[in-house]
């Protein structure tokens, strides 16, 4: 697992959601492959995270990180949990997060109360959830809407908070993504190979 490092901050809470059983699976996929809550992720990943430290502090917030580097036999898995063309990268080699190279975040405030964004991270509601994993994708293609950088529906209070985190991450070496306002990828992913986990 070189270049791979286990990140850990005050200023982060690690609440890998693949970890729990209340995702998009409905699975705790991490749990079952002996992964578990950890926030691995590239060594350059890491340190461009700790530079944002520094406005966290300022601005009394902290970042949830609810995915970060993703074992390829966990990704296998949820491909197989969610057969829904484009939610996950067709293959894990195609997934940044398999790079090491992307995290799935939010802000909180001091206390660990995630601050208002348009959906939850990756759209998260138990109702689809078990309407995904039934086959049925209808209702959830719609509300997935609301994840876009550029869905504009939602609260002023929500879109504020969306647009500070593309402006925090993006200024920070990392790039967004247009339909996931959770998603970023470190900047230059492309040169980056993908990381087997070995326990």
């Amino acid at each position: 697992m070189e270049n791979l490092v286990l990140f850990n901050n005050p200023h982060f809470i690690i609440d890998m959601m693949y970890a729990r059983s209340n995702n998009m699976s409905g699975q705790p996929v991490y749990e079952q492959i002996g992964y578990g809550n950890h926030a691995y992720m590239h060594k350059d990943m890491a340190a461009a995270l700790e530079k944002i430290v520094p406005i966290l502090a300022e601005k009394k917030l902290k970042m949830r990180i609810c995915d970060a580097y993703r074992p390829p036999l966990a990704h296998q898995k949820l491909l197989e949990i969610i057969p829904f063309n484009g939610f996950f990268a067709a293959t894990p080699e195609r997934s940044n997060h398999c790079h090491g190279t992307a995290i799935d975040i939010c802000l909180t405030d001091e206390n660990g109360n995630n601050l208002l964004y348009p959906t939850e991270i990756d759209a998260y509601e138990k109702r689809f959830q078990e309407q995904v994993c039934r086959g049925d994708f209808s209702e959830f293609q719609k509300h997935l809407i609301k994840a876009r950088h550029d869905y504009m529906e939602a609260s002023a209070e929500a879109i504020e908070n969306r647009n500070f985190l593309k402006s925090l991450m993006e200024s920070h070496g990392f790039e967004s993504i247009m339909h996931e306002w959770w998603h970023y990828n470190l900047t230059g992913w492309q040169g980056y190979p993908l990381i087997e986990w070995k326990k």
